[in-house]
């Protein structure tokens, strides 16, 4: 069985444009003769390897905590793609990922630079899968990532931003992405990994 991490290192990850960067604050320590090593953390919910809830852009959206983990769990479908991803593109890559397993379909991650068009997010938005992630901190275009955001999120659809794809390959793989349980939340960090599925058939 083989584990990628795909996740970012909070501390060291990417943040989006003016979000407030995670910080590490050591309460004790025992290099400083304390009797034990504690520490806090601050750091916005969309910092890294994050989910993003429908509340984050929908006003009656589901928060974090009320999401199935059905979502965040499950076969998934990993696609390589540069540029810009367009409605055609979204077809293909769907039709792909069915071809392969229809339950990884469910969960898209697209591999390498790619930024969603409107139209690539109507058709996902229209297949009805769960969840897409990306490499990018957000899934549109970086200087106007909400009609993107609305579309997929209005539908229900789980993003999954900041995910890290260099060791993986287009293929199909158990993805547990599982969030934080924080209620009210409109996203969370959390620590994505995908598992090779070749050692089920062995």
């Amino acid at each position: 069985m083989i584990i990628y991490d795909i996740s970012q290192e909070v501390f060291s990850c990417q943040v989006y444009p003016g979000d407030p960067a995670p910080e590490k604050t050591v309460i004790s320590s025992m290099e400083n003769g304390d009797s034990y090593n504690l520490s806090a953390f601050s750091m916005c919910a969309h910092n890294g390897t994050h989910i993003d809830a429908p509340f984050h852009f929908i006003k009656d959206g589901k928060t974090v905590d009320e999401i199935s983990l059905d979502a965040f769990v499950g076969m998934a479908y990993v696609a390589e793609h540069q540029g810009i991803v367009s409605g055609e593109d979204a077809v293909e890559i769907l039709k792909k990922a069915k071809a392969q397993n229809p339950e990884a379909a469910k969960r898209i991650l697209i591999k390498g630079a790619a930024e969603v068009s409107s139209e690539a997010a109507k058709v996902f938005a229209s297949s009805g899968i769960l969840l897409l992630g990306n490499e990018s901190q957000t899934v549109g275009h970086e200087d106007e990532p909400m009609e993107v955001h609305v579309i997929l999120l209005g539908a229900g659809v789980i993003l999954l931003e900041g995910i890290r794809l260099e060791d993986v390959s287009e293929g199909v793989y158990l993805l547990n992405a599982v969030p934080l349980n924080m209620s009210g939340a409109d996203g969370s960090p959390c620590r994505a990994v995908l598992i090779n599925v070749d050692w089920y058939k062995q």
